[in-house]
C-alpha cells in the first residue's frame, strides 16, 4: 500500500491540473488566487512524488509533456467522477434521483431550457443537470446519463435515437431589408450577411441551391457563436441564417422576419444519444417527454 504521505495532496493537484488545462502557471495562478511562484512549488512537489517532469519549460513559456497530458487526462476524469458522486450525495433523498444530461449549450438555453419546468412538474422526482458539450465524448468516464449530440449517427460505442431535423431560415430586421433593399435573392446576394465560423460556407450552400453561381463569394461579418448572429440580425447588421428554433421569439415579436419563404433542412441532425447498456429508468422518461415535446413544438419548425 502507498505510504499516506508520499500521496500529492488536494491543493497539489489542484494547482496541477488547473495549470495543466490552462498550460500557463500565470492563468493557473489567476483562476485560484494564488501566487505564479505558488503554483510552481506545487507542481514541482507533484513533480517530486511522481519522479519524473510534467511540464516542458522554455523560458517563461510552459507546455504539457507527454507523462504530463496523460496525467492531466486521467485527473481530468477523475475529478469528473468525484464531482458526479457529490451531485449524487446531494440528490440522494430524490426517489429518482439526478438525471445528468449533456447537451449543446445553445440548445438548452434556447429550446430545452425554456421547456424544462413542464418536465420538473410531470416528474418532481427527477432533478435534472446540464453541462455543455459540443464534441462526442466518453459517456462512462464522464458518468453521464445521456446527451444531446447534433451532428451525423457516428458517436461510438453509444445507442443514438433520431430526435429532429434542423431547418435554416434567412432572416433579419425588418429596418435592415428596407435599408438594403431586399426584393428577392439577388438583391439579398449584395447586402452585408452574417457568418458563423463554424459553418463558412452556409450562405454560400443557400445561394446555390437557389441558383446562384457556386463560385460567388459572399462576404460578411463572421461570428463565433449563434448568440452573437442573432444579436447582430435583431440590430440590423446583416441578414442571418439560422435555425428556425433558435428565433421563435424574435420572429414571434416582429424583431426579426423572414427575407425568403425558403426552408433548407441541413444534412446534420439532432440525436439522443446512452449508453448501449445500464440506462438508468429516468433516462427513459426524459426520451419519452423530449420526443414529446418536439412534436409539439419542432426543432425542425416554427410553431
Amino acid at each position: 500500500m502507498t505510504p499516506r504521505r508520499y500521496l500529492p495532496s488536494h491543493a497539489v493537484l489542484r494547482s496541477f491540473e488547473s495549470a495543466a488545462r490552462h498550460e500557463s502557471f500565470t492563468l493557473a495562478a489567476e483562476e485560484l488566487h494564488l501566487s505564479q511562484s505558488a503554483i510552481s512549488r506545487q507542481v514541482q512537489e507533484l513533480e517530486r512524488i511522481v519522479g519524473t517532469e510534467l511540464f516542458r519549460r522554455t523560458g517563461r513559456r510552459v507546455s504539457l509533456n507527454k507523462a504530463g497530458h496523460d496525467l492531466a487526462s486521467q485527473l481530468a476524469i477523475d475529478l469528473e467522477g468525484i464531482r458526479q458522486t457529490v451531485f449524487r450525495a446531494m440528490n440522494a433523498g430524490d426517489q429518482g434521483g439526478v438525471l445528468r444530461i449533456a447537451t449543446l449549450p445553445t440548445f438548452a438555453s434556447r429550446w430545452l431550457i425554456p421547456r424544462l419546468p413542464d418536465f420538473a412538474d410531470k416528474h418532481p422526482d427527477i432533478r435534472i443537470n446540464l453541462s455543455a458539450r459540443v464534441e462526442p465524448f466518453n459517456l462512462r468516464n464522464e458518468r453521464f446519463d445521456l446527451a444531446i449530440h447534433f451532428g451525423q449517427p457516428d458517436w461510438p460505442d453509444t445507442r443514438m435515437e433520431f430526435l429532429s431535423d434542423e431547418t435554416l431560415l434567412a432572416v433579419a430586421s425588418a429596418e435592415f431589408i428596407k435599408r438594403y433593399g431586399i426584393v428577392d435573392t439577388e438583391t439579398l446576394a449584395e447586402a452585408p450577411l452574417l457568418h458563423l465560423e463554424t459553418r463558412p460556407f452556409a450562405w454560400s450552400d443557400w445561394f446555390s441551391a437557389k441558383g446562384m453561381p457556386d463560385d460567388r463569394v459572399y462576404p460578411g461579418r463572421c461570428f463565433d457563436q449563434f448568440s452573437m448572429i442573432i444579436a447582430g440580425a435583431v440590430h440590423g447588421l446583416g441578414a442571418a441564417l439560422l435555425p428556425s428554433y433558435l428565433i421563435e421569439d424574435e420572429l414571434a415579436a416582429g424583431a426579426l422576419v423572414l427575407v425568403d419563404q425558403t426552408r433548407t433542412t441541413t444534412s446534420n441532425k439532432y440525436y439522443l444519444v446512452t449508453s448501449p447498456d445500464n440506462v438508468p429508468p429516468g433516462a427513459g422518461i426524459f426520451a419519452g417527454w423530449i420526443k414529446s415535446r418536439i412534436r409539439q413544438a419542432p426543432v425542425s419548425g416554427v410553431p
